[in-house]
């Protein structure tokens, strides 16, 4: 069952339909295994962590195609080990994560049981806001350098 009704939204906006999909999509996906945390340090740097305990480097896959961040694990057969109660869970997982434009994965790392990976959002120069000086003088990012 899902907690919001985009519907209002829907009905208000144009052109924003494969956003509420999305948006649909991830809330009918929330399978909670592995749990997870998605951190902002600054406006452009974020890091999502997922518990992972159990599993090695080795059986862990992080992936980005098409504007999606694919984290997968497959657990080793743990061979003739007989549990008497198992509750850390090892099963394979695969975890998406839709990317907004501009955001790449600069890198992943295991520790602890966790697993962090960081991102960041690069805007291309001719996308940042420029200032357009009147009376036709040189054109100056928003930050104060001169633009090409």
């Amino acid at each position: 069952m899902r907690d919001f009704d985009l519907s209002p939204y829907a009905r208000s906006t144009i052109g924003f339909d494969h956003l509420f999909g999305l948006l649909e999509r991830a809330a009918d996906e929330s399978s909670g295994y592995p749990p997870y945390n998605i951190e902002r340090s600054d406006e452009t740097h974020y890091r999502i962590t997922l518990a992972v305990a159990g599993f090695q480097e080795k059986n862990l896959n992080v992936e980005t195609r098409e504007g999606l961040l694919i984290v997968s694990g497959n657990s080793e057969n743990p061979g003739d080990q007989t549990f008497l109660y198992r509750g850390i869970a090892g099963r394979q997982f695969e975890r998406r994560f839709q990317l907004a434009e501009h955001v790449e994965v600069r890198g992943a790392k295991l520790e602890n049981g966790l697993l962090h990976i960081d991102l960041e959002r690069v805007i291309p120069e001719e996308k940042k806001p420029r200032r357009i000086a009147i009376n036709g003088a040189e054109l100056t990012s928003i930050e104060g350098s001169k633009a090409a």
